[in-house]
């Protein structure tokens, strides 16, 4: 990957991904649902400030360059708006996929209730058990049992929807300004009674708060057409809390007399826009910055409350309201608080960051303007670095927002290559994984040429499975794929050093072994440097067990015997990184089938951290081989002094070449 561009260049890059890409003649097109008002429920559970956002979100677009007439609104109390139930929501969903082009720029965006139901219907079962669903305004309770609601719309049914679009290459935008509430996020104390001029609404019930109405005559569960399964590359979301939280509705902004009740996610994203982010994830680190002086206020008035963490997923450095084929840039880029003359910074050795690196530094001004320059990490910690402001940024107001972005990948994590001859071009690597050219001594990989074309790799590194007779690959496009791998390969082998044998308290992963149905054992993988071979007909599986009371940034990545990269959570393009919350009472759990990791020399990596407060996506360098979507982004107030971090590598017990035939 190229060094981070100075500025004027970047400018430049950008310009060419809005003029010359797959903008060039795109529509823009936005659903804007509003639910306030539950027709079939009680007006306790009503909301005020849904049909509020979705006029905002509709000035906010138009502004962004959206049509009028490319803009349906689907709210409750808006003049001219189509009431929001749940047939008119598929029916919109319906027409904006027959209009949508290859190219085109969807933006889905819902306002209302949302609420968690056991859903034995669903294909894909989430770790905690439980479904989300979001409530339009004919939602009411189960009929004679636990199926799905009427009038609510389930995840599973978004996502349909979501793929029905990226199946025809149009880009999608989701903004969820809901939540979905069980009984652990409502408060058991009395909370004290507010002005009723400055209510704090909570979005989300429980399901058996939800009368039960007589269903109409076709209550057929919401479903998209059916699409072609395609990578995630064009979509991003964003989520106003985590699944087990809920999110308020108050007069925003705070101070004004003027202001009106709003949900905070929106609230938070058009005033994030006014900053004119280049990047999805910039948006996104806007809208962070804007939460903490009205969640402080919310934690003095509702202690009682866990407080939303907002949550962002997908292919975050896109270039807004595009639709392109690439990211304006693939390296990591963290976000920074200023203190005095230094900058801090969530991000350490474990994500790939070492003393006296090379950092570029951003400072985005209340206006959107940016101010950059380079500056070296001064101290860097396994999961926390800081640096200078560097001097031609002190002047900077301290209401700029600040990031941090290495400039290139570290030397001493390179994988070291001798070859006779030059390697093959669009060698592609997640930070911080890289290749460099090395003399033959101190050679991790020797690469020569082979019979027809082809080429001889021969390990040098034991980390790598080294030394090993040369092996031969047919062509430049087997190379490329394996020096890549090795380069992830050699990084990955670091983390568990790096993370010292640490412990995630309620975190329990285990490697399990089965015949048939039958479970023979399970060991803890924390403890298991080598597996032994299954015997035949048996089977191996990773079990990921979450008591801890936090969400977990988890991920799993193995190596097979053919030294193959295999990406097991998040798989490629599927969900997020994000693994649930769970408790000892409502444990979130999940299974995965490892039917590789049987064969001899066969690696596997776990890694897992409790989510981490104001981060970018964190995967350690441990993600899929390829860019995916669905890496997610957690917003919380109260940092941790310092994170725990689990970190195993195991192989299979084999012969020591097999992981590089």
């Amino acid at each position: 990957m190229p060094p981070v561009l100075r500025p004027v260049l970047r400018l430049l890059v950008l310009a060419g991904l809005l003029l010359g890409g797959a903008w060039a003649g795109a529509v823009p097109r936005a659903l804007l649902v509003g639910v306030s008002e539950l027709a079939n429920q009680p007006a306790s559970l009503w909301l005020q400030a849904p049909r509020n956002d979705v006029l905002l979100m509709r000035d906010a677009l138009a502004r962004q360059g959206f049509a009028p007439a490319d803009i349906t609104l689907l709210a409750d109390g808006v003049p001219g708006a189509v009431l929001p139930d749940a047939q008119a929501i598929r029916d919109a969903l319906q027409r904006l996929l027959a209009q949508s082009r290859s190219g085109d720029v969807v933006v889905l965006y819902f306002s209302g209730h949302g609420t968690r139901v056991r859903d034995a219907a669903k294909r894909y079962q989430e770790p905690d058990g439980l479904a989300e669903n979001f409530l339009a305004r004919d939602a009411r309770g189960a009929v004679g049992g636990a199926g799905p609601l009427g009038g609510g719309v389930r995840d599973v049914d978004f996502d349909g929807w979501v793929q029905a679009f990226l199946a025809k290459n149009v880009f999608v935008w989701s903004v969820f300004d809901t939540c979905s509430a069980a009984s652990m996020t409502r408060s058991l104390r009395a909370e004290p009674a507010q002005p009723a001029d400055d209510e704090v609404r909570w979005r989300g019930v429980r399901v058996d708060q939800l009368v039960a109405a007589a269903p109409p005559v076709d209550d057929a569960v919401p479903t998209a057409p059916a699409a072609e399964a395609v990578a995630r590359a064009r979509y991003v979301a964003f989520f106003a809390s985590e699944s087990h939280q809920v999110t308020p509705e108050l007069r925003l902004p705070r101070g004004d007399r003027q202001a009106r009740p709003q949900g905070l996610l929106t609230w938070a994203v058009v005033q994030s826009l006014q900053r004119r982010p280049q990047t999805w994830r910039a948006l996104f680190d806007g809208v962070l910055s804007l939460y903490p002086p009205v969640i402080d206020e919310l934690a003095q008035r509702f202690p009682a409350r866990e407080l939303p963490s907002p949550v962002a997923e997908g292919n975050l450095d896109l270039p807004l309201f595009t639709n392109p084929a690439g990211a304006v840039t693939t390296r990591p880029l963290w976000p920074a608080r200023r203190g005095g003359a230094m900058l801090a910074l969530a991000a350490g050795q474990i994500d790939g960051l070492v003393p006296r690196q090379r950092v570029h530094v951003t400072a985005v001004l209340d206006d959107g303007a940016q101010r950059e320059a380079e500056a070296d990490l001064v101290e860097v910690g396994p999961d926390q670095s800081s640096l200078r402001v560097p001097d031609v940024l002190q002047d900077v107001a301290g209401s700029a927002l600040w990031r941090v972005q290495p400039v290139a990948g570290p030397a001493a994590l390179a994988l070291q290559v001798h070859a006779e001859r030059p390697l093959p071009a669009g060698l592609s690597l997640a930070y911080p994984a890289s290749i460099a050219p090395g003399g033959d001594a101190a050679a991790d990989v020797r690469v020569q040429p082979g019979a027809a074309g082809g080429w001889r790799l021969e390990l040098r590194s034991p980390d790598l499975g080294g030394p090993a007779a040369a092996v031969p690959l047919r062509d430049s496009q087997a190379l490329r794929q394996r020096l890549e791998a090795l380069a992830r390969l050699k990084w990955l082998v670091r983390l568990p050093a790096l993370a010292q044998g640490g412990r995630v308290d309620g975190l329990e992963v285990q490697l399990e072994r089965w015949q048939g149905t039958q479970l023979l054992g399970a060991d803890d993988a924390q403890g298991l440097a080598a597996l032994p071979a299954p015997a035949e007909g048996q089977r191996i599986a990773l079990h990921v067990h979450n008591t801890s009371g936090q969400s977990i940034d988890l991920a799993v990545v193995g190596l097979d015997a053919q030294g193959a990269l295999r990406a097991v959570y998040p798989p490629d393009g599927a969900e997020s990184n994000r693994f649930e919350r769970g408790t000892r009472d409502q444990p979130a759990a999940k299974r995965f089938e490892l039917p590789w990791l049987a064969q001899p020399g066969a690696q596997l990596l776990v890694v897992a951290a409790p989510a981490a407060p104001y981060s970018g996506p964190r995967l350690f360098g441990a993600g899929p081989p390829e860019p995916v979507a669905d890496l997610r982004v957690r917003g919380q107030l109260q940092p941790e002094r310092r994170r725990a971090v689990y970190a195993v590598r195991i192989q299979t017990e084999g012969a020591s070449t097999a992981s590089a035939r």
